[in-house]
């Protein structure tokens, strides 16, 4: 995850302006908007300060790469190394898909809290999205309890099912 983006999704779950955490932080509005746009790139003591303000940790956790395969009629199926996990507040929150993963119902409001509703929108994001779908909508321990439920094209199943059954077995051991 880019600098920038952190920052804003730090900010924002803790409820807070840009004038309230410059001003906890000590640095000025227009110098985190800054590092916000990537007008400017924090140092790593200055994002864990920020982020410290916005009441979060700067943690290390391993990076989710991704492996494309080809699906049906060339399109493109990202599927990650490994599961990424999301917090619980993401992994339970009500979304609302981008156009490219919900085309049929456009600004449908999805509630991940739901069993039916985070297998729906699991099913799109993995038949339409590309990583950075996953990443956001996608949680790995969500995903292993709902996999045999899914209703996927048999392409996308097969490239998916390594990974969830390497999940499976880890969990198992």
């Amino acid at each position: 995850m880019d600098a920038e983006l952190l920052l804003v999704k730090a900010r924002r779950a803790a409820g807070m302006s840009q004038a309230a955490l410059a001003r906890r932080v000590g640095t000025s509005r227009p110098t985190l908007s800054a590092y916000e746009h990537g007008r400017k790139s924090p140092t790593l003591a200055t994002a864990a300060r920020i982020l410290r303000g916005a009441g979060f940790e700067l943690s290390l956790e391993p990076a989710v790469e991704f492996v494309e395969y080809e699906g049906e009629r060339g399109r493109p199926i990202a599927v990650p190394v490994r599961l990424p996990r999301l917090t619980v507040d993401d992994a339970l929150s009500v979304v609302e898909l981008p156009l490219h993963v919900n085309w049929s119902d456009r600004g449908r409001r999805f509630d991940l809290g739901d069993r039916r509703e985070r297998a729906r929108v699991y099913e799109m994001v993995l038949r339409e999205g590309g990583p950075t779908d996953v990443l956001t909508y996608i949680d790995g321990a969500l995903l292993v309890d709902l996999w045999d439920e899914l209703v996927l094209p048999a392409g996308v199943k097969a490239v998916w099912e390594p990974v969830v059954a390497g999940a499976r077995q880890a969990r198992a051991a």
